[in-house]
């Protein structure tokens, strides 16, 4: 057993498995660019499962909707995790070990190792020699070791190189570093979403969000405070019909116009996509735009029972819009809810229905179908875009077909059986804000660009060993070199040669000098 457990973590903590799980965390996380997820957007989840009942069923089983805290992806960054630990921790004490040690003394036989060459130098003695071949690895920087083999013998070793395996290690403690640093967004982060109609402000507070994903340590009591009232959302589209494929309607502006206050006073603000707020440590992105027409109800009397302004979700390219109205100022059991279409600029064919053709305001309008019960039935919470009709039923006309509104800015309908008027009082726009807080985002960069300088080293910097040995001569000194990479190496040859040529200058150097003195 216990034979068995060893196998298995050396087979963990290899590099090979550790490559392995790498690739296996990247296919992994392929589903969560696939199909949407909840924690970046519910609502698209939302939809799609609207729109695929079936292969929601099995790919929400699955948790494809939910891949990055799904467990079989946690399994797979905790092995992964715990091999980059298991081979990182060997390796170091080895490579430490390898700098306290001297370089391998020279082999007795060299004459197989590439670039090996046998020099005569006239003139020279052994001693000084070795003196300068020694001075010339320690000007290039490498660790040398000196030897006496035999009387008269003189070796050399030197090796160059140490710092790519010290880029490998950087490496693969920088994927550690990554790891760590998602691992402390997820526990620490938490990200909220909130629509801000014109007009009107949003005041930070835990309930106040429309969606808030906290990690398992935040508390959520202690977000930020601020206030954040919209003015003005400004948006522009494209109107030219010959800019290009699939340009014609794509916006070409997003601004918002806002006053802001985190405690200092108010102050105007104006930000963009690119341009977030900074609050308490979080991050206020604007992360989209839509519209949220006004509709107001009154009563058989003109009694004002509702006015607000709606925010739709929006459905395509060209801003066409679904949402819903609902109107709890009635009696348990009649309350009213129009649920609809909003299109910024109307159309209606018979193979498409009501659609929008261009996402501005061009000739606004809202398609409506108008229900009647109980709004919220058990008090269960529901989406603002969608209506439930569980227990509801369709207002029909006089004829029995049920009801459907159109109606342009301005427009009143009055709907049947005395239920009062429908009134298209405008429309305004609404801004998508994020607010998130990630403590491993910058902890993450760091750890990947330091990565990317261990890669660099790794992939850079050559490991090379040389041998020289210095034998007495006729008449001078015999030099023996070679040198030997660890890895593939197909330029070691060079490095001797470039050796020799850098040696023999310094030899002839020496010698003149001598010769002065």
């Amino acid at each position: 057993m216990v034979g068995t457990l060893r196998w298995a973590w050396a087979q963990l903590t290899s590099m090979r498995t550790a490559l392995l799980l790498l690739l296996l965390l990247a296919v992994a996380a392929v589903p969560g660019s696939i199909w949407p997820q909840r924690s970046v957007d519910s609502a698209a989840v939302d939809r799609y499962q609207q729109d695929h009942p079936e292969l929601s069923r099995v790919l929400d089983a699955l948790q494809m909707f939910d891949v990055y805290s799904s467990p079989w992806f946690a399994a797979i960054y905790l092995l992964l995790f715990t091999s980059l630990v298991g081979c990182i921790i060997p390796r170091t004490k080895v490579y430490l070990d390898g700098w306290r040690q001297q370089p391998p003394a020279v082999p007795r036989r060299t004459t197989r190792m590439p670039g090996h060459r046998v020099v005569d130098l006239p003139g020279a003695d052994v001693e000084s020699t070795a003196a300068e071949v020694a001075a010339l690895g320690r000007s290039r920087r490498y660790r040398v070791r000196e030897e006496t083999r035999a009387e008269g013998v003189r070796e050399v070793s030197m090796e160059t190189g140490m710092l790519r395996e010290l880029g490998n290690l950087v490496f693969h403690i920088s994927l550690v570093g990554v790891l760590v640093s998602v691992a402390l967004g997820y526990l620490f982060g938490w990200r909220a979403e909130v629509l801000v109609v014109e007009g009107e402000e949003f005041t930070s507070s835990n309930g106040r969000y429309d969606t808030l994903s906290a990690g398992p340590w935040v508390d959520t009591r202690d977000l930020p405070d601020f206030r954040l009232a919209v003015d003005e959302v400004d948006v522009d589209f494209e109107t030219d019909p010959d800019a290009g494929k699939g340009q014609f309607g794509a916006p070409r502006r997003f601004e918002v116009d806002a006053r802001f206050d985190d405690g200092d006073g108010e102050r105007a603000q104006k930000f963009t996509v690119n341009a977030p707020l900074s609050v308490g440590g979080a991050r206020i992105y604007l992360l989209g735009n839509g519209y949220a027409p006004e509709v107001s109800v009154r009563d058989a009397k003109g009694t004002l029972l509702y006015r607000e302004a709606s925010p739709m979700l929006v459905q395509d390219n060209q801003y066409t819009s679904s949402g819903a109205f609902k109107v709890s100022a009635g009696a348990e059991g009649e309350q009213l809810g129009l649920a609809g279409l909003f299109l910024p600029t109307q159309a209606i064919t018979g193979d498409r229905g009501p659609h929008s053709t261009f996402p501005g305001l061009a000739d606004p309008a809202l398609v409506m179908t108008a229900w009647q019960g109980e709004l919220f039935p058990g008090g269960r919470p529901q989406s603002v875009f969608t209506l439930n009709t569980d227990r509801m039923k369709q207002v029909q006309g006089k004829d029995g077909t049920p009801v459907r509104i159109f109606l342009r800015p301005g427009e009143e309908y009055e709907l049947p059986g005395g239920r009062g008027t429908v009134t298209f009082e405008g429309v305004r726009r609404f801004a998508g804000l994020t607010v998130r807080h990630d403590p491993g985002q910058v902890p993450a960069l760091v750890s990947a660009l330091t990565g990317l300088v261990g890669l660099v080293m790794t992939l850079t910097i050559r490991r090379r060993r040389y041998f020289v040995r210095i034998v007495p001569g006729e008449g001078g000194a015999r030099v023996e070199m070679a040198g030997l990479a660890k890895g593939h190496d197909p330029t070691v040859a060079e490095g001797v040669d470039a050796l020799h040529t850098q040696l023999t200058q310094r030899l002839g150097t020496a010698r003149a000098q001598d010769e002065e003195n």
